[in-house]
């Protein structure tokens, strides 16, 4: 399967919202969300994305056809060391789970932004550490550490390495 990352423009606005909802449904089971009255998921705003220089989004291509998105911080959202990277959020559509995309996804973020990194998930969603402990590990052969956080600011595992490593 041909993988593509892009950086999202402005023109792909929309289109980011649209996969966030999507990817806030997926965690509407294991984090007790509903829909708004509209029958809509909220996002949270993303503008950030688009004014702030440390912050960062992508969409993920499958084959040509849009397969999800990946937002990095240039900044620990765990310490505010700005020398850290962070996968602020990850997304893979159920279609492409389970056959390399986020896999091949992952490992271009990590390369495009060489330095150390946190990758975080929630407590509830086994599913995600899995598979950040799956592919942090292939990309680093096993060199990482994981963390437990359970702070205020966030409850879950944190898988910290280097990609210059």
């Amino acid at each position: 399967m041909n993988v593509e990352i892009t950086a999202a423009t402005t023109d792909d606005r929309e289109r980011l919202a649209a996969l966030f909802e999507l990817y806030v449904y997926d965690f509407s089971e294991t984090l007790g969300l509903d829909v708004e009255e509209d029958g809509r998921f909220r996002a949270p705003p993303l503008d950030a994305y688009w004014t702030d220089p440390r912050c960062h989004a992508f969409l993920i291509r499958a084959d040509g056809r849009l397969a999800g998105f990946a937002l990095v911080q240039e900044r620990s959202r765990l310490t505010g060391d700005e020398a850290v990277r962070d996968v602020a959020e990850f997304f893979v559509m159920r279609r492409y789970r389970r056959r390399g995309v986020g896999e091949l996804a992952a490992g271009w973020l990590f390369d495009r932004f060489r330095g150390p990194w946190e990758v975080r998930q929630k407590a509830e969603n086994v599913a995600a550490t899995a598979f950040w402990r799956r592919a942090i590990g292939r990309y680093t052969n096993g060199r990482f550490d994981e963390v437990v956080w359970d702070e205020a600011r966030w409850r879950g595992p944190v898988q910290r390495f280097d990609s210059t490593s």
